[in-house]
């Protein structure tokens, strides 16, 4: 055990140690950290102390010692419509050197890793890929929905109504004091439920345990559960990188697929890859996608809140319905192959528990989880679009835009902040044709915020929701539903194409041939060689934006992040 041989070189640990308590006999047990981002900073961290301890319980059962340690993440909903969000992306890099720093400032022999949302989870793989000890992740479950199935992804679309005096400030009220009724991460597919559904697709948790309601007594015993394996995997030395393979991210992609998961995974999966010494880019995401059904009918884009997911059999029985395409022979935290796993649950009353849930709803599994010969949809998700914008590539979750704008030719409205181009489309400046581009916004223009209030406006607008398109250098939520095209590349921060586009320029899209063109200039169309002509002439007279951020992190991030298809990490 590494704890030991570190025990024999530091004379300091053992009474430090004893300084917290532990006993003599402690000293020598396997050392596992137990690292969450427990905090009362949002409803999916505020709880998950609750699970912390009941990882210790499991750990000490095992004969280890648990040690916890505390780094908990901000809440992207509470950083919306402020410049808090730019803090996003960065926090995620932050979090996962502090837990590096955490892990080997004083070494284990294995960990326990506790977790909900949209950043905490990503930089809790990150951490893992780079630490490498033996480890299991467990996540803090998602919320219950509110009266009449509401949930959070919700407020966005009310809150425009309210601002065009659809709905009453008492109906908005309502509906802001109702929409998170109890702890976990926000009921819809969104960023922290595709994460948490990646974490396990990966081989890194318990199997059947992501997603399940926060208030269930069932995550309560994983957690123990997996205070237990800790131990089991220090004493067999078995590491994430031992378990993780470029299999596994494939499997992780195609469970992407036929959950229509968050655009925003398409940042954090290539990031966590680069951790585990695995090369993976955005690219992989379109090539996958094409060939796997989407299924899962939970919101944004489907019909149920996500506390519904687990009741019907959550991410094994989204196995189970792929399992053509999946790598069977994948490794996972259990000791165990994919395929072993997916037959033991079969037999250890993991379906009836499940069914047990989904009954008290008054659903069938196939209305929440598709059979594979009924799919919502029969190519994923998402599409990586190339073109003369968008040079090294754009993200588009098809499955959420409206068939009308599966290929449009729209006039550009360009916008180099979020704040002017929500104005102008809640004050009806943007018309139906017109294609409104927030730039600078990308990773090293502001940190990549969301454009989550400027999606919710257009989608929930009837007249533009299906007749402009929102494009970006910038993200999305994974709340965010409608025609938006994010990720832009390269970002208008570093003279990309998108910086030098003018109002009136004519902009094609096409999702099935996978293209994002400028095809004309002022409103008259021309060729794509005239159009590089004009661009070479603008790009000489393109002056780059003044540093936004001249200190702090946000400084360090944005010029140490890479380009947004790699996964905008920090370099």
């Amino acid at each position: 055990m590494i704890s030991q041989e570190v025990r024999k070189i530091a004379p300091e640990m053992d009474p430090l140690r004893r300084g917290m308590g532990w006993s003599v006999d402690d000293l020598s047990k396997p050392q596992i950290i137990i690292e969450s981002t427990f905090g009362d900073s949002h409803p999916g961290s505020a709880h998950l102390d609750i699970f912390v301890n009941q990882a210790i319980k499991g750990v000490n059962e095992l004969g280890g010692k648990g040690s916890r340690f505390y780094a908990t993440d901000i809440c992207d909903g509470q950083a919306q419509g402020h410049d808090g969000i730019n803090y996003s992306l960065a926090s995620r890099d932050t979090l996962a050197a502090l837990i590096e720093i955490h892990a080997n400032a004083t070494p284990f022999d294995g960990g326990v890793f506790i977790s909900s949302c949209d950043k905490g989870v990503p930089s809790h793989l990150m951490a893992i890929g780079r630490v490498n000890i033996p480890s299991i992740v467990v996540t803090g479950g998602v919320m219950e929905a509110g009266p009449n199935l509401l949930t959070l992804e919700q407020i966005g679309m009310y809150s425009a109504m309210y601002q065009r005096g659809e709905i009453t400030e008492e109906e908005l009220t309502y509906y802001k004091h109702n929409a998170c009724p109890s702890c976990g991460a926000c009921s819809f597919m969104g960023t922290a439920s595709t994460m948490q559904v990646m974490a396990e697709a990966l081989g890194l948790m318990l199997p059947g345990s992501s997603l399940m309601p926060a208030t269930c007594k069932d995550l309560e015993d994983v957690a123990k559960e997996a205070g237990r394996y800790a131990v089991k995997l220090a004493k067999l030395n078995l590491k994430p990188r031992d378990i993780v393979t470029y299999k596994s991210f494939e499997n992780a992609i195609m469970i992407h697929a036929a959950i229509s998961g968050s655009t925003n995974s398409l940042l954090h999966i290539p990031a966590i890859a680069r951790e585990f010494g695995i090369d993976l880019d955005a690219n992989e995401f379109d090539k996958i996608h094409r060939n796997i059904p989407y299924l899962l009918d939970i919101r944004p884009a489907g019909k149920w809140p996500a506390e519904y997911f687990y009741y019907a059999g959550g991410v094994p029985a989204i196995m189970e319905e792929i399992k053509d395409y999946l790598h069977l022979d994948v490794m996972t935290v259990t000791g165990k192959t994919l395929g072993e796993n997916l037959e033991d649950l079969k037999i250890n009353g993991y379906y009836e528990k499940c069914d047990e849930y989904l009954s008290k709803v008054g659903l069938k599994r196939e209305d929440v989880i598709r059979k594979n010969t009924n799919p919502i949809g029969d190519n994923g998700a998402i599409a990586i679009l190339g073109g003369n914008l968008a040079p090294k590539g754009a993200v588009v979750k098809h499955s959420a835009v409206p068939k009308e704008m599966h290929k449009a030719i729209l006039k550009a409205r360009p916008f180099d902040s979020e704040e002017e181009a929500i104005n102008a489309i809640l004050t009806k400046a943007i018309k139906p044709g017109d294609a409104v581009i927030i730039r600078y916004e990308g990773p090293k223009g502001s940190g990549m915020p969301e454009m989550f209030y400027t999606t919710e406006a257009i989608s929930s607008d009837e007249e533009l929701s299906a007749s402009i398109a929102l494009l970006t250098d910038g993200r999305f939520s994974g709340a965010s539903k409608g025609p938006a095209i994010g990720h832009i590349s390269p970002e208008a921060a570093v003279g990309g194409p998108i910086a030098l586009v003018c109002e009136n320029d004519l902009i094609e899209i096409d999702i099935q041939s996978r293209t994002l063109q400028v095809i004309g200039i002022n409103g008259k169309e021309c060729s794509l060689e005239e159009v590089e002509k004009v661009f070479e002439e603008r790009r000489k007279n393109w002056v780059p934006k003044e540093e936004k951020y001249k200190s702090g992190i946000l400084s360090i991030y944005s010029k140490n992040a890479v380009d947004p298809m790699l996964g905008g990490y920090m370099k």
